[in-house]
């Protein structure tokens, strides 16, 4: 077939895309290449991984491209004995030819290698083309793989395949690099969390004993008649203020006078009046004890939650809900009262309407009648 026609063939153009991609290719675990008479026919070398019974080995095979590449997947065959893989057969793989239903068109044969890669670390289950032989024959077949290329094809295809080979070995050393450093850095949070754990938390324990130490001789030296610090003022100021709002006169001005010291109790908010109902008694009683609890707490310790949250639960909002529930009572009551005399007031009215038409209908058919008599 002439180039001119081969550039218009999908199949051709995107094969030599492939082949251009491969030629830049710069891993040293992948070689493929076209056979020069053929370029649906490829050649591949595939190292084996490092870290599997594969270590090391050099396998090669061939790749036999379909017509319609890439809508249909291409064909894998294995020249070098691996333990996985049969040598001169089509093997079966969800990448070849043996389900088309699987394969991408977005593939190429660099991911194709990829996978076969992967797929040699897996068990054959039966599969076509597929061993399962024992790790150790495997191993055995992987050193066997290095010392010697496998003879296939004639000259020209045997020279391929030996500089292939050597190719391979010379980028060894590359990989076995590429390898390590690819496990490092897989390996590389978790061991510096096992390694390096241990002297930061040291620097950590040692930072939160010295503030301690700190803490300690600061309250160790605040003399006893100090006050209370001023974050605890806050809470204790707006306790006092809920209890004077609460209370009744006569102990309301006691907490509020500023000839009293802040940490003085006020015993007489506690009382209620006999008469008062049970939820109201409960309800002075809750700021009246927040306060007592907040003005008799020690320098050192912190405020009582309960003197905070009871400001805006005070009495006066229970006080003022009363007659504004009671006022929307009644008005949505006469609303209802006046809706239905509104309507029993139009029923009537139809109905008056309804007997005055009826007795008119009558009046005039009688009328009638006794005309035409």
């Amino acid at each position: 077939m002439s180039g001119k026609w081969a550039m218009r063939n999908p199949a051709v153009k995107r094969i030599m895309q492939e082949l251009r991609e491969m030629e830049k290719e710069d891993s040293p675990d992948i070689l493929a290449e076209a056979i020069e008479e053929d370029i649906f026919e490829w050649h591949f070398v595939i190292r084996g991984a490092w870290d599997s019974e594969f270590e090391g080995g050099i396998y090669h095979g061939r790749i036999l491209m379909p017509a319609d590449y890439p809508f249909k997947p291409p064909a894998f065959v294995m020249l070098t004995p691996s333990g996985r893989f049969e040598t001169g057969v089509k093997i079966c793989l969800s990448i070849s030819s043996h389900h088309p239903e699987s394969w991408q068109p977005s593939w190429s044969v660099r991911s194709a290698l990829v996978a076969l890669i992967a797929f040699m670390q897996t068990p054959g289950s039966g599969a076509l083309g597929s061993l399962d032989h024992p790790e150790d024959v495997r191993r055995q077949m992987a050193a066997e793989s290095r010392t010697r290329p496998p003879s296939y094809g004639n000259k020209d295809r045997q020279a391929l395949i030996d500089a292939m080979h050597q190719r391979m070995l010379g980028m060894e050393d590359r990989s076995r690099q590429l390898c390590k450093a690819e496990q490092q850095q897989d390996a590389g949070p978790e061991a510096a969390a096992a390694e390096g754990g241990a002297p930061q938390a040291a620097p950590e324990a040692a930072a939160e004993a010295e503030a301690a130490s700190v803490g300690g001789a600061a309250a160790e030296e605040q003399p006893a008649d100090e006050a209370v610090p001023e974050p605890a003022a806050v809470p204790a100021a707006a306790a006092a203020a809920a209890a004077v709002a609460a209370s009744p006169p006569a102990a309301a001005v006691q907490p509020s006078s500023p000839a009293q010291p802040a940490a003085a109790p006020t015993p007489t908010v506690a009382p209620v009046p006999a008469a008062a109902p049970p939820a109201a008694a409960e309800l002075r009683q809750r700021p009246a004890a927040a306060a007592t609890a907040a003005a008799g707490a020690q320098p050192g310790s912190p405020p009582a939650p309960q003197a905070v949250a009871a400001v805006p639960l005070g009495a006066p909002a229970v006080v003022a809900a009363g007659p504004h529930q009671s006022w929307e009572d009644r008005g949505l009551t006469y609303l209802a009262v006046l809706l239905v005399l509104c309507i029993a007031a139009l029923l009537i009215r139809k109905v008056m309407l309804a007997v005055s038409l009826n007795n008119q209908d009558l009046y005039s058919f009688n009328h009638v009648e006794g005309v035409e008599l």
